[in-house]
């Protein structure tokens, strides 16, 4: 059973961790808080995220301050960071955001249910990419596995491939639910999962018995 994907939610007010919690326990996720940007980064230590909700204006390490930290690190540089900002002060101050490397810049008070569906989003490529590296996984074990009976290895070869179609289908229904979204960072990473996918694909039909 695929565990649940965590979710990391960073501001400094409790009752504004406490209203994005309500708002996305329907996404029956694992919601982690946390109350600084140093809070943020020592739990993005230890645990993988699929989507952080930040704060901009918090004391001390500020949102811009806290997600270059994030995007700095090779671990975390890959985690989608959405801003939630109290602020407006224009173009500029959103270009800063995106500068910073979030995926997304919302400003408050925002729609709940548009909040909902982006971070909806960014679960479901985090769970395909999951999957992803768990036929990956497998697949390294085939190759390692070079020497087995031809009999079991073409066994285990055509479960991988059973294995791979079924996140292939679920990669592409999830595309068509894209179609349309005007989301650069949502777009880049579909297409990040979709070369992924591609690429484990071409390596399994180049094991086939006969392949050039």
């Amino acid at each position: 059973m695929m565990q649940k994907a965590k979710i990391l939610l960073v501001d400094d007010r409790p009752e504004n961790l406490l209203a994005l919690e309500a708002i996305l326990s329907a996404l029956d996720q694992t919601l982690v808080r946390a109350a600084s940007g140093e809070e943020a980064l020592k739990a993005l230590l230890t645990d993988d995220f699929a989507v952080i909700l930040l704060d901009v204006q918090m004391p001390g390490m500020d949102g811009f301050e806290t997600a270059a930290h994030i995007k700095r690190r090779e671990r975390t540089r890959d985690i989608p960071i959405i801003f939630l900002t109290a602020l407006n002060h224009g173009p500029h101050h959103t270009f800063r955001g995106y500068a910073a490397g979030a995926v997304d810049y919302i400003s408050k008070p925002f729609d709940p249910w548009v909040l909902r569906a982006k971070v909806s989003v960014f679960v479901d490529l985090y769970v395909k990419n999951c999957q992803l590296k768990e036929q990956a996984a497998l697949l390294r074990l085939q190759l390692e596995a070079g020497g087995a009976e031809p009999a079991l290895g073409g066994a285990l070869l055509g479960e991988l491939s059973a294995r791979l179609a079924a996140v292939e289908e679920q990669a592409e229904a999830l595309g068509k639910q894209l179609d349309g979204v005007d989301d650069a960072g949502v777009a880049a990473t579909a297409a990040h999962l979709e070369r992924k996918l591609a690429g484990l694909r071409r390596a399994l039909d180049a094991m086939r018995p006969g392949s050039a």
